[in-house]
């Protein structure tokens, strides 16, 4: 699941031949995205401050911080099944008013920051400002309302293949945003070392953050509310697949090289699974008590509440790291019909080859 390893050396070389495969595969198929940025300002700026506007294939940004007010759509969450009401309770939290700002991007990948604070604080205020990488729509008028998509990346620490998946993904017509979960990125030091030993609470307030970056990305100027996307890969696909367990908020979810059954995964699963498996051991966290640990996030606790009409899994025949047996349990367990889940020859690295399939289909859907 690209779990996160300790973070060594060998995991980021192969993340670095995947990324250059993945570059490889979108300079030949992928027409490159370009744009350009400018500033201006809008008459209907909430609260009197600058909004982003849009012109065909262009972003009108102004040299300051935009402030938006959005509200938590995560209402009281309940279900029958007392094990699904239960982790429901451990993963939610109390709907509220919060800030979003954006600010133009020093970035040439993407245009602007958005960033707000986390429904989970742990103490670290870097850590608990939630950001997000906008790539905007390329044609869109000011006015008129596109659909968009949030993009969770996998473990590695570049987040290299989020990126790829939130650049290519943006099209004249759709806007994406990439999402820092806790303690990546923007949301920790460059020298800060990972702390292994917070792996559950990074899955957790992660949940919480793609959550309520519906309802951030929701706030934006041009924004449909109605069609808000959520795709994931690997780690993200995880998260993702949680957070569609929630409610209803995303009206798409698109899960990539991820599954059902954590526990096993780690307990069975290869390669990096092994690694996070071994990391996990030093700190602490075997048998029962990582059992009980991993089940706060686990994705099948809630699958049953997932819309098997809106969401799509993409899955590696060969995964050593999310077996192929994890990925068929959580489509089960979300009823998804087989053209809902596309399997692909590979495994967990080589998938990537697929990458232009992938992002063709999920074009189509949003």
């Amino acid at each position: 699941m690209n779990l996160g390893s300790k973070f060594g050396q060998n995991i980021e070389i192969r993340q670095s031949v995947i990324t250059w495969l993945i570059f490889c595969l979108v300079i030949v198929v992928i027409k490159p995205l370009t744009w350009q940025t400018h500033a201006a300002e809008t008459s209907d700026s909430p609260r009197g401050t600058t909004a982003l506007t849009f012109t065909s294939a262009s972003i009108l940004l102004p040299n300051q911080v935009n402030e938006y007010r959005a509200v938590d759509s995560l209402t009281t969450l309940s279900d029958t099944v007392i094990d699904a009401q239960a982790c429901l309770q451990s993963l939610a939290w109390p709907p509220v008013e919060f800030s979003v700002q954006s600010t133009p991007s020093q970035d040439s990948d993407y245009d602007a920051l958005i960033r707000f604070p986390s429904p989970i604080a742990t103490g670290d205020p870097l850590n608990d400002q939630v950001v997000l990488e906008w790539y905007p729509a390329r044609k869109c008028a000011p006015g008129v309302a596109l659909p968009a998509l949030v993009v969770v990346h996998e473990s590695g620490s570049g987040m290299k293949v989020g990126r790829l998946f939130a650049q290519n993904l943006r099209s004249d017509n759709l806007h994406t945003f990439l999402v820092h979960l806790p303690h990546y990125g923007r949301r920790r030091l460059e020298d800060q070392p990972k702390d292994p030993s917070k792996f559950v609470e990074v899955l957790r307030q992660g949940v919480a953050d793609v959550r309520r970056a519906r309802d951030a990305v929701a706030a934006l100027p041009d924004i449909d509310p109605q069609r808000i996307g959520l795709q994931g890969t690997s780690l993200g696909g995880f998260v993702a697949a949680t957070v569609a367990g929630l409610d209803r908020g995303y009206s798409r979810i698109f899960v990539t090289l991820a599954g059902g059954n954590l526990y096993d995964i780690l307990q069975s699963g290869g390669q990096d699974a092994a690694k996070v498996r071994q990391m996990l051991a030093e700190n602490g966290y075997t048998g029962q008590r990582l059992e009980e640990a991993i089940r706060v996030v686990e994705p099948l606790r809630l699958a049953h509440r997932i819309d098997p009409a809106k969401m799509w899994m993409f899955s590696a025949k060969q995964d050593r790291v999310v077996p192929l047996k994890n990925a068929l349990e959580l489509a089960r367990a979300a009823r998804l019909t087989e053209d809902h889940h596309i399997q692909v020859d590979g495994d967990h690295y080589t998938a990537i080859l697929h990458f232009p399939v992938i992002v063709a289909r999920i074009r189509e859907q949003m």
